[in-house]
């Protein structure tokens, strides 16, 4: 199989009623004789296929040439900004991972490190700058807990910062007077997990 068509590309027979709702009718264009025409609908309802497959081809590669919608494509992107492919990753994860470097492109500031960090968690972050101790403190305000993908954002994060600034991290969790005023009883509490108990709201 070829990388990009077949096993990492899309899958027709996958999308075959998509690809059926964008090929266009091509009987309506025939002379009225030819409506009868079993083998002149065959001919047309396959040459009509053939038409929808291109569309959709065409739309898929359209697709690609945007972060946000790439789904193969990403391999390409990810070579462009230099980051190494992981295809264990979701197309999400991955997409965060290059968005956040796409803002991180250029000389590394405050508000650089800002939007590089809250493209990756997808919430309101604060960057902490502590200049006398050469580092900073990423602060995650808009999401409750640890971001998913941190591992890979820490990596993003070491690629873009000036190499002679330190750097820690400050989750948001829920705290137990927080817990009391939202009338999350005991019995109620026994019954959600730690990490669930950790990010309510």
């Amino acid at each position: 199989m070829n990388y990009g068509t077949t096993q990492y590309g899309i899958n027709e027979e996958d999308n075959i009623d998509e690809i059926k709702l964008i090929s266009p009718d091509l009987m309506k264009y025939m002379p009225d004789y030819y409506i009868t025409s079993k083998v002149m609908k065959e001919l047309e309802h396959s040459n009509s296929l053939e038409l929808g497959r291109l569309n959709y081809k065409i739309k898929d590669i359209k697709n690609q040439l945007w972060i946000d919608t790439a789904t193969w494509g990403l391999t390409y992107w990810e070579n462009e900004y230099g980051i190494e492919t992981n295809l264990n990753q979701s197309y999400e994860q991955r997409r965060e991972v290059l968005k956040a470097k796409k803002r991180g492109q250029g000389t590394a500031t405050k508000v650089m490190l800002k939007n590089a960090a809250e493209a990756f968690s997808g919430g309101e972050v604060n960057i902490l700058e502590d200049n006398a101790n050469y580092s900073f403190t990423v602060q995650f305000i808009g999401v409750k807990g640890i971001p998913r993908n941190m591992q890979a954002f820490i990596n993003m994060l070491e690629d873009i910062k000036p190499a002679h600034l330190g750097y820690v991290f400050k989750y948001t969790y829920t705290s137990w007077d927080y817990l009391d005023n939202k009338s999350l009883s005991y019995n109620n509490a026994e019954r959600i997990k730690w990490d669930e108990i950790e990010v309510y709201d």
